[in-house]
């Protein structure tokens, strides 16, 4: 799965150097068919995505998409479970690459060729279209000419000592590479730190080498200040040592007479050069010593040339490995969105080890929902004895969590993911969740949401998940409207999780292969908060909670109103 997962990150040009995550056309057709559903599926993703360090690695889970084969889905959960825990936070430091490398020396290509010089300037050579014999003026002043194309100029060209002649395109400013490469640097030197086995290993490998052009080739080179340095010394040690001679008065005779140097100075003289280090060639034969300024002026120039055709040399030299670097840059590029995007869901994984099982069956036990910290874990079954779950309790009791966290788990046995909790789950073709209505009831709310439910496709593979649907209609008749749907959807073989507060009137009129359940307030804590059992219990109907609501408020608020209410309350009761 790995192959096709890298070639789905080529195929959309997934980068871990996208700023904003890549826009991908996704194929319209889900299991989720309504907009709420469809949310939580994202908020599943954008929580697991909180792992990841670039933008684009989250574009992988679209390349799990919904599925009806078992096959694919074992396939997917197969392919997690061999992923290790591994660390991506080092991954944070890699930054878009910046080529920071020029050749220290003049380089410029030239053709003759409009096509090639075209080719040439695309891939960021510097690159000269020849026209006119007087286009070759310039040439001069550079240290190297790269020549292809160019046959009615070959012969001017061949005049020019720095004329290199070239026959493929590939061959011509290797230096571009050289270039490229020094954007990664910094990037490959965190890989290599980081990473000591695995395919971007393999890749850093093949591409450490070559890190040694990026040096210039700068060696110690010679400056006139340090042969000048020299040249005190020499002619000090020269001084101290005469002053300690006592010369004939031939050798005194032949040095004015002759202008000889006798040979007892000549011998502290060429000493006196030899200990400096310096190139003896350096410096005139008299006395006082002096520096050669020819000598000096030829040399430098040599070691600037040596220094350019050394680089040069070096960059021909690894020619091949260069010509290759594009790609394996390309190939590090995928790699690290794919280590990024595996090693991310490894945290997951290590913590949640339990993959869902396939049933034709819904159950759910010690289930701990993702899209909460210190959650309270959950069990629920639906079977194909009772497969609508009428969910009753107490506002902010955990009905609503309880229905996301099925499409939640839902999404991760789609994924090929482990769930919390243990699991098994059949595979539904088609989930409708219709959430509680936030906002105030249109008039035509009622019969939009029955539009809605007529378009569902029912049947063993549907799944319908409704959250107080009775408040887009009259208290009286929403009992018996949710009772009718629930009797229909259950006869086309539909598996259903009503949540609603109209409990005991549903109970009255409950259809065969429908249990009410109840997510129950036990009570108030010491500090007068709602002490609430998220677990449902199934079977039961969950009590009211509005007197323990209103005991709360009596008991914080000391108010004779809310004392009344409750006094009222539990005479009733």
């Amino acid at each position: 799965m790995q192959k096709e997962l890298m070639e789905y990150v080529k195929r959309n040009s997934l980068s871990p150097f996208n700023g904003n995550k890549t826009s991908i056309a996704m194929k319209e057709e889900s299991f989720y068919k309504t907009k709420d559903a469809k949310l939580i599926h994202n908020r599943l993703i954008s929580r697991i995505s909180n792992n990841f360090n670039f933008s684009d690695s989250s574009n992988l889970f679209n390349f799990f998409e919904f599925t009806n084969e078992s096959k694919k889905i074992v396939e997917r959960q197969e392919f997690f479970r061999t992923i290790k825990l591994e660390n991506n936070k080092f991954l944070k430091n890699i930054k878009k690459p910046k080529q920071w490398w020029h050749p220290n020396y003049g380089i410029m290509v030239v053709t003759e060729d409009d096509r090639t010089y075209n080719d040439l300037q695309k891939l960021g050579c510097p690159v000269k279209f020849l026209i006119t014999q007087s286009d070759l003026q310039s040439l001069e002043e550079y240290d190297i000419v790269q020549v292809i194309e160019a046959e009615n100029f070959s012969r001017a060209l061949e005049n020019l000592p720095q004329t290199v002649f070239l026959d493929s395109i590939d061959d011509v400013y290797l230096e571009r590479y050289v270039q490229m490469l020094s954007g990664w640097s910094e990037n490959i030197s965190i890989l290599d730190q980081n990473l000591k086995e695995g395919e971007i290993r393999m890749v850093i490998d093949e591409i450490k080498p070559l890190l040694e052009l990026l040096d210039n080739g700068k060696k110690e080179k010679l400056k006139r200040e340090d042969v000048e340095a020299a040249l005190l010394t020499i002619n000090k040690n020269i001084s101290d040592k005469i002053k300690n001679m006592t010369l004939s008065g031939d050798s005194l005779y032949s040095m004015l007479s002759r202008n000889i140097i006798p040979e007892e100075l000549s011998k502290i003289m060429h000493d006196s050069i030899r200990l400096s280090g310096m190139n003896s060639n350096l410096f005139s034969k008299t006395i006082p010593v002096e520096i050669e300024e020819q000598e000096l002026s030829n040399l430098i120039k040599k070691q600037d040339t040596l220094e350019h055709t050394s680089i040069a040399v070096k960059i021909k030299k690894n020619s091949d490995k260069l010509r290759k670097l594009p790609s394996l840059l390309s190939r590090l590029s995928d790699l690290l969105i794919l280590y990024d995007f595996t090693s991310g869901i490894s945290e997951y994984i290590e913590k949640t080890k339990n993959f869902p099982q396939f049933s034709d069956v819904l159950e759910i036990n010690e289930s701990n929902n993702l899209f909460l910290d210190n959650s309270q874990a959950i069990s629920f079954n639906l079977s194909n004895e009772n497969k609508c779950s009428i969910l009753t309790g107490a506002n902010s009791g955990g009905k609503t969590t309880l229905i996301e966290h099925i499409i939640q788990i839902y999404s991760l046995f789609q994924l090929g993911l482990p769930s919390p909790g243990e699991v098994k789950m059949p595979i539904f073709e088609e989930i409708y969740y219709f959430a509680k209505n936030k906002g105030s009831v249109s008039k035509g709310a009622f019969e939009t949401l029955l539009t809605q439910m007529s378009k569902i496709n029912p049947g063993n593979k549907t799944l319908i998940l409704a959250d107080e649907i009775e408040s887009v209609t009259e208290p009286g008749v929403a009992g018996a409207i949710i009772s009718a749907s629930a009797e229909f959807f259950i006869g086309k073989g539909c598996f259903l999780v009503i949540a609603t507060h109209l409990g005991k009137e549903i109970q009255k009129t409950l259809p065969k292969g429908a249990r009410v359940d109840g997510i129950e307030a036990k009570g108030l804590d010491e500090n007068y908060d709602l002490i609430v059992d998220h677990n449902p219990v199934l079977g039961r109907l969950a009590n009211s909670t509005p007197e323990l609501i209103i005991e709360k408020m009596a008991s914080r608020y000391k108010s004779d109103y809310y004392n009344h209410l409750f006094d009222f309350v539990k005479k009733q009761r």
